[in-house]
């Protein structure tokens, strides 16, 4: 019987799930139709009734504010941050404030957080592999971008708890990658990752030896991805518009979705050709009563020259990482290329002009990530040992805490290697002190702790009382192999430990 734990890539754009079977194959797992990624798309229709993937995504353009896709973007981050609003200028759903300062979704008279959202998308992935396996599924590896913080990798955890999922294990992408390239090969290679999918761009470069994954350094921005390549397109096509008509079609809902569309199709076709027809008839009327119509041809020129900076800002990264690893770029055996935006030919080109050489073509882009996922997920369950997969990580920002003055404190290190371990010791500042507050930041700004990703707000009660600085606390910082932290404190003097509540707060 093939593996009890199924390897889930949750991604931006499309998710997928995979199985190492029997006879030792991975299986990434077919959809209805043949199809073998899942859109990443959640919505309710006008009779109450919830849709995912290929259902939600054919009545997109019908129902816009009842749609809910890019939702990985939003995962775990604060719905005051400026990214948060950024999104809310595309995103024709509504979102507001929860209790907790996280977002919330309305569709509808219901609401939701993103865990439930992205825990319907989780959920169906893992219904399509147990009706292919005949069988329930209780537990998943799951992929998340290398540069995700803390807080959303714990997202992540929790969105596979509301639906009885067991997440046994987050890994990150590039790494996924990695392993569907090398895992049976018995390689002794340095390869890049170059991940650029529908939401996130990750770079990682990794040491394969045999059965061995040590990551040597990673980077990304969990900001730029396929969508951008559209949101580029969509944000010519509207100024367009309104330069020859006086009219804003961002404010039409029903326009937007049916440009949205477009884009994205104009997009893949000019993967493959030079230019292409962008017409949208009667996609608005003038005050007059008058219907209008989008006519108009995008060449691809026209559409490089639009996301120039975005390819640029890939290759900056891609050369701090490489800095970051201690290495050169002539030092790479592979570069290997993962996510669908990769098929944009400036994009091949701009890697292949940076790294010198073509990239492998020994993994898919599209189904690499599941099919790592899934093989990592077998090392855990294996007995044999020839099978076994050790996995070297690190964190992808410096965590740290707020100092007196206002800056961060590191605590690790960005690239520091996983799991880790670190200690503290503080002294009470002030006679008779009961708590210690502390808050957790997550970025590598060390000039400004409150520019970087409030991790949440930790209090330590029961200090023992007494004069201030006679009381030294221990605290244990534990950043586990998925990178995930807990902590812990005590009384250096007697060893009693100190209860620890854990408080996630808004960003600032």
């Amino acid at each position: 019987m093939p593996g009890n734990i199924i390897g889930i890539d949750l991604g931006t754009t499309n998710s997928c799930a995979a199985i190492v079977e029997d006879d030792g194959n991975v299986k990434v797992i077919p959809y209805r139709g043949g199809e073998t990624t899942i859109p990443s798309i959640f919505a309710i229709d006008d009779k109450g009734n919830e849709l995912v993937g290929y259902e939600a995504k054919r009545q997109w353009l019908l129902n816009p504010k009842r749609t809910v896709y890019g939702a990985k973007r939003l995962v775990g981050r604060d719905f005051q941050s400026g990214f948060v609003k950024k999104m809310g200028e595309y995103f024709a759903y509504d979102m507001k404030a929860g209790n907790e300062g996280n977002v919330m979704i309305g569709l509808g008279n219901q609401e939701f957080n993103l865990q439930q959202v992205s825990s319907k998308i989780l959920n169906t992935c893992r219904t399509v592999a147990s009706d292919y396996l005949r069988r329930p599924i209780g537990k998943a590896v799951v992929t998340v971008p290398a540069y995700f913080n803390d807080k959303q990798r714990q997202a992540v955890k929790e969105a596979g708890d509301l639906i009885g999922l067991e997440v046994v294990r987050v890994i990150n992408e590039p790494t996924a990658a990695a392993m569907a390239y090398g895992i049976k090969r018995n390689l002794n290679q340095t390869v890049a990752i170059y991940d650029l999918g529908g939401g996130t761009f990750d770079v990682s470069v990794i040491d394969i030896r045999g059965r061995t994954f040590e990551v040597k350094a990673t980077g990304g921005d969990i900001f730029l991805g396929g969508i951008d390549w559209d949101n580029a397109l969509i944000k010519y096509v509207i100024d367009d518009f309104q330069a020859k008509h006086g009219l804003d079609l961002s404010t039409d809902p029903i326009a937007m979705q049916r440009i949205k569309d477009l884009a994205e199709r104009t997009k893949i076709d000019l993967s493959a050709r030079t230019e292409a027809p962008f017409s949208i008839p009667f996609v608005t009327m003038t005050p007059e009563g008058t219907p209008l119509d989008i006519n108009t041809v995008i060449t691809r020129k026209l559409y490089e020259e639009i996301t120039e900076p975005m390819v640029k800002r890939t290759i900056e990264i891609a050369d701090m990482v490489i800095k970051d690893a201690g290495i050169t770029v002539a030092q790479l055996d592979e570069i290997l290329l993962v996510g669908g935006q990769t098929r944009w030919p400036a994009v091949q080109r701009a890697v292949l002009e940076f790294f010198g050489k073509p990239p492998s073509k020994s993994v898919h882009p599209d189904e690499a990530v599941a099919i790592g996922a899934a093989l990592y997920a077998h090392s855990l369950e294996t007995d044999a040992v020839d099978q076994k997969v050790q996995l070297l990580d690190v964190i992808p920002m410096a965590i740290g805490i707020e100092r007196a003055d206002g800056r961060m404190q590191e605590i690790f290190k960005r690239n520091a290697p996983v799991p880790n371990q670190k200690s503290l010791t503080f002294t009470t500042s002030e006679d008779d002190q009961v708590e210690l507050i502390m808050r957790i930041y997550q970025g590598d700004n060390q000039d400004k702790a409150q520019s970087n990703e409030l991790l949440g707000e930790f209090t330590f009660s029961g200090i023992r009382q007494g004069p201030r600085g006679s009381v030294k606390v221990e605290v244990v910082f534990d950043c586990n192999v998925e990178g995930i932290l807990t902590m812990s404190a005590h009384d250096k003097n007697t060893s009693k430990q100190m209860k620890t509540t854990v408080k996630v707060l808004a960003a600032k």
